[in-house]
């Protein structure tokens, strides 16, 4: 399996929190799209790739017609994100070091602080920047209560009352310490629980200008808080509603674009192309997943697509679109696509060595655990552009044969097969390594075909000491699979139905 799948790439959180959330989510998600989109990787044409298949004819849209489709996209992608990203959290904006936004924010703040501070050194002091800042702040603070809070809605909304501190400012009996005060102890009412360290260090700031810079500070923070507890809010209501959502959206940008769906056609077509071949007659066979039509076994609709997402663990990202159906995730299939690199290398380093030195010795658990997480470590950078896996692998050989060697007798002889073995996993095209390449599709086939309705499937040969990372892998891939088919079964059903036909009829 996988050396067709090779080859047909090459060929191409808070306390109390409010009841406005979503309008905290939205200033807060403001600076994190452009991290969202980043995580989308745009479809780039390569000179090439096979022609595409034909499809209606373009038709001119509007400008406006464009920004709402970019908006829609926009708002799909988070959505998506949300459902399938568990871990999924808005994080604060920062900006790059040395970058020109970063200076001017640095010196527009800076001026500002410094007319503030100014301001309250003049005799009298004037409080004009001070009380727009405590105006401020009663707005945020106000934006963290539920409706039901009316006793401390009351409290803020009579201790922060801006007119009445404008009166005490102009007769001199305005106590900006008090104010700080009532601030931060309403703060440490309303935070979330791992913001009380950093609100508790306010208490320790004497002086005014930089305790308002404090107090800033952690209220942003208190404001992304509130953004990711509307976020987890949200998640369940927007789980049960994002499958037609996102086919809504998705059939808006069709209509918009009809040629949308040329690179999953050409993506599924590819599939059934490959699974019509004599190579994958018995395996499909033998797990049900074809249906025969005289002398040739037609493969199923669900045999074909899944048979297509595991084309996309082999995908070549640089040279071929993504298919836009998945789009969205191709970083997660990039992601897994490196995570099985990885366990392919460390399991075949790990069968190289059981194999040749001892079977036993694999029986040993703490001594297998122990070369394992050796090897893991050594791997741990496998997938940055400047590692280079020959040179690890001769630096994994030494230390392996090195821990070998404190429990058994290795001649040298042995020792220089051993380092050559490992060395050789380097190349794609190292027997054991494509013995483990194949096993681990093969895994992940037979668990995506059980609907992922079953306990998992037995591990073939070889895989035992990447067995619980491999499982750890395959939930991740099968629910991935199993939400993208949700969301666009009625686009792969009639697109396969016309090719399935024509293999039928040819």
């Amino acid at each position: 399996m996988s050396e067709n799948l090779d080859k047909s790439n090459v060929n191409e959180a808070g306390k109390s929190k409010s009841n406005d959330s979503e309008q905290g989510l939205e200033d807060a998600v403001e600076g994190s799209d452009e991290a969202l989109q980043k995580k989308i990787k745009p479809v780039s044409l390569s000179p090439g790739r096979v022609q595409r298949p034909h499809s209606s004819p373009p038709r001119f849209v509007t400008v406006e017609e464009l920004l709402e489709t970019a908006k829609g996209v926009t708002n799909m992608a988070l959505a998506h994100e949300i459902v399938v990203n568990g871990d999924f959290q808005i994080k604060p904006v920062e900006l790059p070091e040395d970058s020109l936004e970063k200076r001017i924010k640095e010196i527009v703040h800076k001026a500002f602080w410094d007319c503030l501070s100014v301001q309250l050194s003049e005799d009298p002091p004037t409080y004009d920047h001070a009380i727009k800042l405590v105006g401020e702040i009663k707005e945020t603070l106000l934006s963290f209560l539920l409706p039901g809070h009316t006793r401390l809605r009351n409290q803020i909304t009579e201790v922060l009352d801006l007119d009445l501190i404008k009166q005490e400012a102009e007769n001199g009996a305005l106590d900006i310490s008090k104010l700080a005060e009532f601030i931060i102890g309403m703060m440490g009412t309303l935070c979330a629980p791992a913001r009380d360290e950093e609100v508790k260090k306010l208490k320790d700031i004497k002086e005014i200008v930089p305790l308002f810079r404090a107090i800033f500070s952690v209220l942003s923070l208190m404001k992304v808080d509130m953004a990711n507890f509307a976020v987890s809010s949200i998640r369940p209501h927007l789980m049960q509603q994002s499958v037609e959502y996102e086919r809504k959206k998705f059939q808006e940008l069709l209509e918009k674009q009809p040629n949308s769906l040329d690179f999953v056609t050409q993506w599924l077509e590819e599939a059934s192309d490959d699974l019509m071949n004599q190579k994958y007659k018995n395996s499909l066979l033998s797990v049900g997943g074809a249906a025969c039509c005289g002398d040739v076994a037609i493969p199923s609709p669900v045999a074909v697509q899944n048979y297509a997402y595991l084309k996309l663990l082999k995908w070549d990202h640089p040279r071929r679109p993504f298919p836009e159906t998945v789009l969205m995730d191709q970083s997660r299939f990039q992601e897994l696509q490196l995570q099985l690199e990885h366990l392919t290398v460390l399991g075949a380093v790990l069968l190289v060595t059981f194999s040749m030195v001892a079977p036993g010795i694999s029986i040993q658990a703490d001594f297998a655990g122990k070369l394992k997480m050796i090897v893991k470590i050594l791997l741990t950078d496998m997938h940055l552009p400047s590692f280079y896996l020959k040179d690890a692998l001769i630096t994994i050989g030494e230390k392996v044969c090195m821990e070998v060697s404190s429990c058994l007798s290795l001649s040298s002889d042995k020792e220089t097969v051993l380092k050559g073995q490992i060395q050789a996993v380097a190349s794609p095209d190292d027997p054991i390594r494509r013995i483990m390449d194949s096993r681990i599709l093969t895994f992940l086939e037979t668990y995506l075909a059980s609907g992922h309705q079953k306990p998992f499937p037995p591990v073939p040969g070889g895989l035992g000491p990447v067995q619980k990372e491999l499982e750890e892998v395959a939930v991740k891939f099968v629910r991935l699979v199993n939400y993208n088919k949700m969301v666009f079964s009625p686009y792969y059903d009639a697109i396969l139905s016309k090719i399935l036909k024509i293999l039928v009829r040819s």
